[in-house]
């Protein structure tokens, strides 16, 4: 493959020895499809989530009585449940064929799905046709979810320059941050121009629908994606004849599993963030009760310390390796977790807005190196498969039910501050995990590494 000649405008770029170019106007696009596809997936999810709390209990089980609000957070977490089969799918399709045909298929998949949740009828009008089409969505926006990251972290990754490969990696792990600005952005301005009556009974399908225009740009921008050069190496060196998912067992099992550890205390942190545990104690259980837009305006601050975070934590494993940042995160975490909840339960914004701000540093610093580490711990013909699978399982395990398990042990203990303790376990397991895995910042990455 012919490198890349730089133009008089363009910095020097130094790569992986034996490993494709890439040019550095492909190095921004590529940075922003990567971004894109989390920002709309998470995006999708938070606007779900805020929905189904508020309304999706009325709208689409009311026939359950007491149960309906239950139920209706219950379809939030049933997505994760179709993220490992998502993983397993698009993983195989990404190894044989290309990362880019996973990202532009995840894409399209998911903004179908959303957008048909906002053309769905209620109960009301079709009956229990209604609650289960919800799910089916649902589950196809799990479907997704679980494809989508692995093919935008790999892509970002492959085609990073030597030394970058965190920085480069972080572009699709931002998007989770900006996601959940632009849906807290979106339903705050909609809660601030429609009544309630609007709002429920036409109002809500707005920012499903809005998915659409979010897809439209998105696609425009992935389809001007060149392919991962690191796969175009492996294509012709046809490295990838057996079945992916067939040599990821046989041979890298065990790095799957502690690549989904290492993920597990950071997402189930993150939830307590992004799946509105925080939100919800201190907008309900909090005495007196905090206003939702007041806690809802710190959760976008938080949103933007954590894009920062992510990013920094990248650039700084770039420098100082993956694992010592993960350690220094997951050590913060730790650490900081009963401090973090003793400010939750006093209760007022000031001490709540702390916490919110809180997590986002060990967030960020456990997250933004993801992509590379998860990329450097598996060969290049299994690697789509092995870090999607990874992606998927840590968060199944991790986040999809920390918010009912932090809720579950506020009520039976009735203190908020012993969270932490479970969140100080799970965080323990990832620390362990991280310890296990090998540190390769700076081995090359190109196709024949064979690791």
């Amino acid at each position: 493959m012919a490198k890349h000649t730089a133009r008089p405008d363009e910095p020097d770029i130094i790569h992986d020895s034996d490993a494709p170019t890439t040019s550095p106007t492909e190095y921004r696009r590529v940075a922003l499809a990567t971004m894109v596809g989390t920002t709309i997936e998470w995006y999708d999810f938070f606007i779900y989530a805020n929905v189904a709390a508020l309304l999706f209990g009325k709208l689409f089980f009311s026939g359950l009585g007491d149960w309906k609000e239950l139920v209706s957070f219950a379809t939030i977490g049933v997505s994760f449940f179709f993220r490992p089969a998502g993983a397993m799918a698009m993983g195989y399709v990404g190894d044989r064929w290309g990362r880019r045909m996973v990202l532009v298929f995840t894409l399209i998949l998911m903004g179908i799905a959303t957008a048909c949740v906002g053309l769905l009828p209620t109960t009301q009008s079709i009956g229990m046709a209604a609650p289960i089409l919800l799910i089916i969505l649902r589950c196809l926006q799990g479907f997704s979810a679980g494809g989508e990251w692995g093919g935008a972290a790999m892509l970002a990754v492959e085609h990073a320059p030597h030394g970058q490969r965190g920085k480069f990696g972080a572009y699709p792990q931002i998007g989770v941050p900006l996601g959940m600005m632009l849906a807290t952005a979106f339903l705050t301005v909609l809660s601030a121009t429609l009544s309630k009556d609007q709002f429920e009974s036409w109002g809500w399908r707005i920012p499903f629908l809005f998915s659409i225009v979010l897809v439209l740009v998105g696609h425009y921008i992935r389809s001007k994606v060149e392919e991962s050069p690191v796969f175009e190496e492996l294509k012709e060196a046809r490295a990838h004849s057996a079945v992916p998912q067939t040599t990821l067992v046989k041979n890298h099992l065990g790095d799957v599993i502690k690549a989904a550890a290492s993920f597990m205390g950071n997402n189930a942190l993150g939830y307590m963030l992004v799946g509105g545990f925080v939100l919800a104690y201190a907008t309900k259980t909090a005495k007196p009760p905090l206003a939702r837009t007041d806690v809802l305006l710190w959760v976008m601050a938080a949103a933007a310390l954590w894009l920062v975070t992510t990013m920094w934590g990248a650039i700084l494993s770039d420098k100082i390796g993956r694992k010592k940042v993960y350690i220094i995160g997951y050590v913060l975490m730790i650490v900081g977790m009963v401090p973090m909840f003793m400010a939750v339960r006093e209760g007022t914004l000031f001490w709540v807005a702390v916490a919110l701000l809180w997590i986002a540093i060990p967030e960020g610093l456990t997250y933004g190196p993801q992509s590379a580490m998860f990329a450097e711990a598996f060969p290049a013909h299994i690697r789509l498969s092995a870090v999607s699978f990874a992606y998927a399982i840590g968060a199944v395990f991790g986040g999809a039910f920390a918010p009912l398990i932090a809720e579950a042990i506020t009520k039976s203990t009735g203190s908020v501050v012993n969270v932490a303790w479970y969140l100080m376990g799970v965080a323990v397991i990832s620390l362990v995990a991280v310890l296990l895995l090998k540190d390769r910042t700076n081995e090359p990455l190109h196709t024949m590494s064979g690791h």
